[in-house]
């Protein structure tokens, strides 16, 4: 007998999802200078957008030419496995091919670890005020989150050893951490890896590496063999200037990492990132320009915002987060003013507002608009 009309109209199909996906509050990016734009009725080439920490010299010129050699084979499939790619990789930091996952930028690997390792019943640890993309995943997965308490806005280490259970399966370390900044020293990082259950992955987010200065840096790459349940995620979105290309990667033990391998998508990095990342890695001196840009903009605005008798989270990154009062309202203000910054309530941090560091004009602005709006 086929259903009434009334059967119909009386079942939400979305019920029919999970009871945990149901309850996923989506991630919120930055807002794009085209919506800003549109609705404030803003000229577009007036708006600095400094709220996703993107890089502010653009691309790699390396990778540009890489992009334009790729166009001509548009029309064919990237290649699945990122051949080149893990090729560059395992020339650049002395590991095997085997040990590499590529990502449709780091937020994808992060992903797979999760659908790797996780599943409903299962739990894993994050720090208060990490990155937002953590406990998105665990949830999607059917597992539980369980955000440890921050201590000065930074991971407590010694509270997240005691947030072990049975059911733990993996933990979560952002390192520099987004959107706080802060950095989990090398002796304390080891200590932490030594005094945790092997049977636990540990995936440490290294996207704002190359933004520490060498004496902060810390060769965690050669830790793989040592920590077979250890898996290091980066990015070519920040210092490499490919966010727009969405490509990241994970560095892990060859058997992790080919079960990540086995849950990722087909073609999931497309043909030009493939190519752009590849070309990228080789590009020191981008890299070089980034970092020294970023130091002297870091210097910049710090040095702003103590002359405004703002505080900030002294910040490893390429980003500080500072405390705004009523955050809502200045970043509203700001917006008026054509500057986009990032409000991190979501974040637990309702009275601070995040400003990615960009070229020293884009700073400028951003100081006098906020004099102007606190």
């Amino acid at each position: 007998m086929p259903v009434s009309n009334a059967t119909r109209a009386a079942i939400d199909v979305c019920d029919l999802a999970p009871e945990y996906i149901r309850a996923i509050a989506p991630y919120q990016p930055g807002k794009p200078i085209a919506e800003l734009a549109r609705e404030l009725g803003l000229d577009p080439d007036c708006i600095i957008k400094l709220a996703s920490n993107e890089n502010p010299l653009g691309v790699s010129p390396l990778a540009m030419q890489a992009i334009h050699g790729a166009l001509a084979d548009t029309a064919r499939y990237p290649d699945g496995n990122g051949y080149e790619l893990k090729q560059a990789l395992s020339a650049h930091y002395g590991v095997n091919a085997a040990q590499c996952v590529l990502g449709n930028g780091s937020n994808d690997v992060l992903e797979l670890a999760a659908r790797s390792f996780l599943a409903p019943g299962m739990e894993a640890i994050y720090s208060q005020h990490a990155f937002a993309v953590y406990p998105l995943v665990v949830q999607a997965v059917g597992a539980r989150g369980i955000e440890v308490p921050a201590r000065s806005f930074a991971h407590d280490l010694d509270a997240m050893l005691k947030a072990v259970s049975p059911r733990t399966r993996m933990v979560f370390l952002a390192n520099p951490n987004n959107p706080t900044g802060t950095l989990i020293r090398a002796a304390e990082l080891l200590r932490f890896l030594e005094a945790i259950a092997p049977r636990i992955i540990v995936v440490l987010d290294e996207a704002y590496n190359e933004y520490l200065p060498d004496d902060l840096k810390t060769d965690t790459i050669a830790w793989l063999s040592r920590f077979p349940n250890l898996v290091i995620t980066r990015t070519f979105s920040k210092a490499y200037g490919l966010a727009g290309l969405r490509v990241g990667y994970a560095l892990a033990q060859a058997g992790v990492a080919d079960l990540m391998n086995r849950v990722r998508q087909p073609f999931n990095v497309n043909s030009f990132a493939l190519a752009a990342a590849a070309a990228a890695l080789g590009d020191v001196e981008f890299v070089r320009r980034g970092y020294e840009l970023n130091q002297r903009g870091m210097r910049q605005v710090t040095q702003g915002l103590t002359k405004l008798g703002l505080e900030f989270i002294p910040s490893f990154g390429n980003f500080v987060s500072f405390k705004a009062g009523d955050a809502g309202s200045v970043y509203q203000r700001l917006l008026r003013h054509g500057v986009i910054v990032r409000p991190i309530a979501g974040y637990g941090m309702p009275q601070y507002l995040r400003v990615s560091i960009g070229l020293e004009s884009e700073n400028g602005r951003f100081l006098d608009a906020l004099s102007k709006s606190i």
